[in-house]
């Protein structure tokens, strides 16, 4: 029986939670995610070359770690927190994470890609999982990868609400090679076939702005 992925909302046959894309797309961006925080320990400290030139005597004494970067790698708690709600929701006991933090975080990703036939399958919270796994790999890239690729052709803003009610309006690229538009921030998609809808809910929402 087809189903709608929880994520991306498209028509799903495999009945699962999670499209196919979506599930390889969700275990790549955990498989990556050790190695991003590691390299995010790499720009901790202000760069030599950050345009603020040569200190003079007086000057304020330089912050010597970045906050923003710092915020960043405590977001990736996440990723813990997802192994113990999998964890819970399963009626197991609790994940056993120690060590550093990064040992703490490789832990965390293997125990959900253990997981993840059972999170495809049948967890509600599959979605969410892959939202929010999402939105923290885009901002570590960032940092860490920024993508040299050509960016695509700006298709518009995103008229894609959430639940509430809130449209997502976030900026849609049509990537080289490919047939359907994804957005990045709500990861809603936008086969071909619906493009005349796009464009008219796109031209309604900027109406009503």
């Amino acid at each position: 029986m087809d189903t709608t992925c929880t994520h991306c909302h498209a028509p799903d046959p495999t009945g699962s939670t999670l499209c196919v894309h979506c599930t390889t797309t969700l275990t790549a961006r955990l498989q990556q995610l050790p190695r991003m925080y590691f390299e995010l320990e790499q720009h901790l400290a202000p760069g030599s070359a950050s345009g603020q030139g040569r200190s003079g005597k007086g000057g304020p004494a330089p912050l010597p770690l970045r906050v923003d970067i710092l915020d960043l790698r405590a977001e990736f708690d996440t990723v813990s927190g997802w192994l113990s709600a999998v964890h819970d929701a399963r009626g197991l006991r609790g994940p056993r994470l120690a060590g550093d933090a990064l040992t703490r975080l490789h832990t965390a990703v293997a125990g959900l890609l253990a997981h993840m036939p059972w999170i495809v399958a049948t967890w509600p919270g599959a979605g969410d999982l892959a939202s929010e796994i999402g939105e923290l790999h885009r901002n570590a890239a960032t940092v860490v990868d920024p993508d040299p690729r050509p960016r695509g052709r700006r298709i518009g803003h995103c008229p894609a609400a959430y639940e509430d009610g809130v449209l997502c309006g976030a900026a849609l690229r049509l990537q080289p090679g490919e047939q359907v538009v994804r957005c990045d921030w709500c990861g809603t998609a936008w086969p071909p076939c619906t493009w005349t809808q796009l464009k008219a809910w796109q031209t309604e929402d900027a109406n009503a702005a």
